[in-house]
Protein backbone atom coordinates (compact mmCIF):
# COMPACT_ATOMS: atom_id res chain seq x y z
CA UNK A 1 0.00 0.00 0.00
CA UNK A 2 1.11 4.09 -0.98
CA UNK A 3 -0.27 6.67 0.74
CA UNK A 4 -0.06 9.95 -1.45
CA UNK A 5 -0.47 13.19 1.04
CA UNK A 6 -0.90 16.90 -0.18
CA UNK A 7 1.52 19.13 1.75
CA UNK A 8 0.71 21.60 3.90
CA UNK A 9 0.62 25.18 3.48
CA UNK A 10 1.72 25.59 7.98
CA UNK A 11 5.25 24.44 8.15
CA UNK A 12 8.27 24.56 10.48
CA UNK A 13 9.79 28.13 10.98
CA UNK A 14 12.84 26.77 10.01
CA UNK A 15 15.83 23.90 9.90
CA UNK A 16 18.47 22.89 11.67
CA UNK A 17 20.43 20.96 8.64
CA UNK A 18 22.89 21.67 6.16
CA UNK A 19 21.36 23.46 3.03
CA UNK A 20 19.62 21.46 0.14
CA UNK A 21 20.84 19.06 -1.88
CA UNK A 22 18.78 18.19 -4.56
CA UNK A 23 21.20 15.05 -5.37
CA UNK A 24 20.06 13.81 -2.20
CA UNK A 25 16.22 13.42 -2.44
CA UNK A 26 14.40 10.52 -3.62
CA UNK A 27 13.07 10.28 -7.38
CA UNK A 28 16.49 11.32 -8.59
CA UNK A 29 14.74 12.09 -12.25
CA UNK A 30 13.12 14.87 -10.79
CA UNK A 31 16.14 17.00 -10.23
CA UNK A 32 16.14 18.81 -13.86
CA UNK A 33 12.21 20.15 -13.16
CA UNK A 34 13.15 21.16 -9.60
CA UNK A 35 16.07 22.99 -10.72
CA UNK A 36 13.71 24.98 -13.17
CA UNK A 37 11.18 25.69 -11.35
CA UNK A 38 13.87 27.00 -8.32
CA UNK A 39 15.10 29.64 -10.24
CA UNK A 40 11.82 30.60 -12.02
CA UNK A 41 11.09 31.13 -8.35
CA UNK A 42 13.75 32.64 -7.71
CA UNK A 43 13.02 35.42 -10.16
CA UNK A 44 9.35 35.94 -9.42
CA UNK A 45 10.47 36.57 -6.03
CA UNK A 46 11.89 39.63 -6.80
CA UNK A 47 8.92 40.93 -9.10
CA UNK A 48 7.06 43.49 -7.43
CA UNK A 49 3.60 41.38 -8.54
CA UNK A 50 5.15 38.14 -6.69
CA UNK A 51 2.47 38.14 -4.09
CA UNK A 52 -0.41 38.40 -6.38
CA UNK A 53 1.73 35.39 -9.05
CA UNK A 54 2.10 32.83 -5.79
CA UNK A 55 -1.49 34.16 -4.73
CA UNK A 56 -0.02 35.01 -0.74
CA UNK A 57 -1.65 37.30 1.19
CA UNK A 58 -0.73 40.52 2.76
CA UNK A 59 -0.04 38.47 6.26
CA UNK A 60 2.24 35.64 3.81
CA UNK A 61 4.01 37.77 2.07
CA UNK A 62 7.06 39.18 3.69
CA UNK A 63 7.88 35.87 5.24
CA UNK A 64 7.27 33.92 2.60
CA UNK A 65 9.44 35.94 -0.30
CA UNK A 66 12.55 36.17 2.64
CA UNK A 67 12.29 32.09 2.69
CA UNK A 68 11.92 31.50 -1.17
CA UNK A 69 14.53 33.71 -1.99
CA UNK A 70 17.02 31.72 0.55
CA UNK A 71 16.04 28.48 -0.78
CA UNK A 72 19.49 27.42 -1.52
CA UNK A 73 21.40 28.31 1.05
CA UNK A 74 19.03 28.08 4.52
CA UNK A 75 19.12 24.96 6.65
CA UNK A 76 17.03 22.17 5.73
CA UNK A 77 15.32 19.79 7.85
CA UNK A 78 13.60 15.79 7.09
CA UNK A 79 10.19 16.30 5.75
CA UNK A 80 8.44 14.28 8.43
CA UNK A 81 9.48 17.77 10.32
CA UNK A 82 8.28 20.49 7.96
CA UNK A 83 4.66 20.25 7.73
CA UNK A 84 2.08 21.09 10.30
CA UNK A 85 -1.56 21.51 10.11
CA UNK A 86 -4.93 19.56 10.69
CA UNK A 87 -3.99 16.58 8.30
CA UNK A 88 0.33 16.53 9.88
CA UNK A 89 -1.40 16.85 12.91
CA UNK A 90 -3.93 13.79 12.76
CA UNK A 91 -1.17 12.00 10.78
CA UNK A 92 0.86 11.86 14.19
CA UNK A 93 4.07 10.60 12.71
CA UNK A 94 5.48 10.40 16.13
CA UNK A 95 3.01 7.31 17.32
CA UNK A 96 3.95 5.79 14.15
CA UNK A 97 7.07 3.16 13.28
CA UNK A 98 9.08 5.28 11.05
CA UNK A 99 10.37 2.42 8.30
CA UNK A 100 6.85 1.69 7.01
CA UNK A 101 5.83 5.73 7.27
CA UNK A 102 8.80 6.18 5.16
CA UNK A 103 8.38 3.41 2.88
CA UNK A 104 4.36 3.65 2.25
CA UNK A 105 3.99 7.86 2.11
CA UNK A 106 4.64 10.04 -0.81
CA UNK A 107 4.03 13.84 -0.59
CA UNK A 108 3.32 15.78 -3.20
CA UNK A 109 4.97 19.21 -3.55
CA UNK A 110 4.56 22.68 -6.38
CA UNK A 111 8.09 22.83 -6.07
CA UNK A 112 9.98 19.40 -5.17
CA UNK A 113 7.56 17.27 -7.33
CA UNK A 114 7.02 14.20 -4.98
CA UNK A 115 8.84 13.63 -1.49
CA UNK A 116 9.81 10.88 1.02
CA UNK A 117 9.37 11.67 4.68
CA UNK A 118 13.21 11.51 5.19
CA UNK A 119 14.08 14.11 2.43
CA UNK A 120 15.45 16.79 3.92
CA UNK A 121 14.12 20.42 2.33
CA UNK A 122 14.18 23.71 3.21
CA UNK A 123 10.85 25.83 4.75
CA UNK A 124 8.99 27.53 1.49
CA UNK A 125 6.29 28.73 -0.14
CA UNK A 126 4.83 27.64 -3.68
CA UNK A 127 1.34 25.91 -4.03
CA UNK A 128 0.44 23.74 -6.98
CA UNK A 129 -2.12 25.78 -8.26
CA UNK A 130 0.07 28.27 -9.32
CA UNK A 131 1.14 29.37 -12.46
CA UNK A 132 4.83 30.22 -12.11
CA UNK A 133 6.35 32.07 -14.87
CA UNK A 134 8.12 31.37 -17.38
CA UNK A 135 6.77 27.12 -16.65
CA UNK A 136 3.61 28.26 -16.27
CA UNK A 137 0.98 26.14 -14.71
CA UNK A 138 2.69 23.89 -12.37
CA UNK A 139 0.94 20.19 -12.28
CA UNK A 140 1.29 20.63 -16.10
CA UNK A 141 5.11 20.94 -15.84
CA UNK A 142 5.36 18.04 -13.44
CA UNK A 143 3.25 16.04 -15.25
CA UNK A 144 5.75 14.14 -17.77
CA UNK A 145 8.44 14.22 -14.90
CA UNK A 146 6.52 12.70 -12.42
CA UNK A 147 5.24 10.00 -15.05
CA UNK A 148 8.81 8.66 -15.38
CA UNK A 149 9.79 9.24 -12.01
CA UNK A 150 7.14 7.07 -10.42
CA UNK A 151 6.69 4.48 -13.02
CA UNK A 152 8.77 2.01 -10.86
CA UNK A 153 7.15 2.85 -7.52
CA UNK A 154 6.21 -0.99 -5.91
CA UNK A 155 2.92 -2.41 -6.70
CA UNK A 156 0.09 -2.70 -4.14
CA UNK A 157 -2.86 -0.79 -3.78
CA UNK A 158 -2.98 3.10 -4.11
CA UNK A 159 -4.07 5.35 -1.37
CA UNK A 160 -4.86 8.81 -2.69
CA UNK A 161 -5.26 11.52 -0.31
CA UNK A 162 -4.34 14.26 -2.52
CA UNK A 163 -6.39 17.47 -3.06
CA UNK A 164 -7.24 18.57 -6.27
CA UNK A 165 -3.68 20.03 -7.82
CA UNK A 166 -1.76 18.05 -6.39
CA UNK A 167 -3.71 15.03 -7.71
CA UNK A 168 -3.33 16.47 -11.03
CA UNK A 169 0.33 16.25 -11.25
CA UNK A 170 0.29 12.50 -11.42
CA UNK A 171 -2.13 9.79 -11.91
CA UNK A 172 -1.85 7.01 -9.99
CA UNK A 173 -1.97 3.83 -11.47
CA UNK A 174 -4.55 1.25 -11.04
CA UNK A 175 -5.51 -0.25 -8.37
CA UNK A 176 -5.83 2.72 -6.73
CA UNK A 177 -8.93 4.91 -4.54
CA UNK A 178 -9.23 8.47 -4.04
CA UNK A 179 -9.93 9.12 -0.19
CA UNK A 180 -13.30 11.24 0.33
CA UNK A 181 -15.19 12.90 3.36
CA UNK A 182 -18.31 13.96 3.76
CA UNK A 183 -20.93 15.02 6.18
CA UNK A 184 -24.21 13.31 6.54
CA UNK A 185 -27.33 14.42 8.01
CA UNK A 186 -30.89 14.17 8.05
CA UNK A 187 -33.57 16.60 6.34
CA UNK A 188 -36.87 16.16 6.41
CA UNK A 189 -36.11 12.49 7.16
CA UNK A 190 -33.61 12.34 4.32
CA UNK A 191 -30.56 11.63 4.46
CA UNK A 192 -28.10 14.57 3.03
CA UNK A 193 -24.80 14.81 1.95
CA UNK A 194 -21.85 17.89 2.19
CA UNK A 195 -18.46 17.96 1.18
CA UNK A 196 -16.42 19.31 3.83
CA UNK A 197 -12.92 20.54 4.17
CA UNK A 198 -11.00 21.28 7.34
CA UNK A 199 -12.68 18.22 8.61
CA UNK A 200 -11.98 16.43 5.22
CA UNK A 201 -8.06 17.05 5.90
CA UNK A 202 -8.38 16.14 10.22
CA UNK A 203 -10.00 12.86 8.89
CA UNK A 204 -7.67 11.56 5.72
CA UNK A 205 -4.75 12.57 8.19
CA UNK A 206 -6.33 10.65 11.15
CA UNK A 207 -7.04 7.48 8.50
CA UNK A 208 -3.66 7.17 7.06
CA UNK A 209 -2.36 7.10 10.77
CA UNK A 210 -4.64 4.31 11.53
CA UNK A 211 -3.93 2.07 8.91
CA UNK A 212 -0.23 2.58 9.05
CA UNK A 213 -0.31 2.26 12.88
CA UNK A 214 -2.25 -0.96 12.46
CA UNK A 215 0.23 -2.26 9.80
CA UNK A 216 -2.90 -2.48 7.45
CA UNK A 217 -1.64 -3.60 3.74
CA UNK A 218 -4.99 -3.55 1.50
CA UNK A 219 -4.37 -5.23 -1.96
CA UNK A 220 -7.71 -4.34 -3.57
CA UNK A 221 -9.98 -1.56 -2.80
CA UNK A 222 -12.88 -3.90 -1.15
CA UNK A 223 -9.88 -5.00 1.57
CA UNK A 224 -8.89 -1.16 2.25
CA UNK A 225 -12.93 -0.49 2.79
CA UNK A 226 -12.72 -3.78 5.43
CA UNK A 227 -9.37 -2.50 6.92
CA UNK A 228 -10.77 1.28 7.36
CA UNK A 229 -14.16 0.21 8.55
CA UNK A 230 -12.86 -2.44 11.29
CA UNK A 231 -10.71 0.81 12.47
CA UNK A 232 -13.44 2.36 13.49
CA UNK A 233 -14.34 4.54 10.30
CA UNK A 234 -17.40 4.34 8.41
CA UNK A 235 -17.30 4.26 4.71
CA UNK A 236 -18.23 3.10 1.62
CA UNK A 237 -16.89 2.24 -1.88
CA UNK A 238 -18.61 4.55 -4.66
CA UNK A 239 -16.34 3.50 -8.10
CA UNK A 240 -12.85 4.61 -7.31
CA UNK A 241 -13.29 6.63 -4.31
CA UNK A 242 -13.75 5.61 -0.83
CA UNK A 243 -16.15 7.88 0.70
CA UNK A 244 -16.09 8.41 4.61
CA UNK A 245 -18.83 9.49 6.40
CA UNK A 246 -18.86 11.99 9.05
CA UNK A 247 -22.46 12.11 10.95
CA UNK A 248 -23.65 15.51 11.70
Amino acid sequence: MLILLPPSEKKSRTGDGPPLDLASLSFPTLNPVRERVLDALGDVCGREDAADVLGLSSGQTDEALTRNRALREAPTLQVSDLYQGVLYDNLALDGLPAGPAAEQIIIFSGLWGALRLTDRIPPYRLAMGVSLPPEGRLAALWRPAMAEALADLPGGLVVDMRSGPYAAAWKARQPAVAVRVFREFFLGGVPKRTVVSHMAKATRGRIAHDLLRAGADPATPEELLKAVTDLGHAAELNGPNLDVILQA
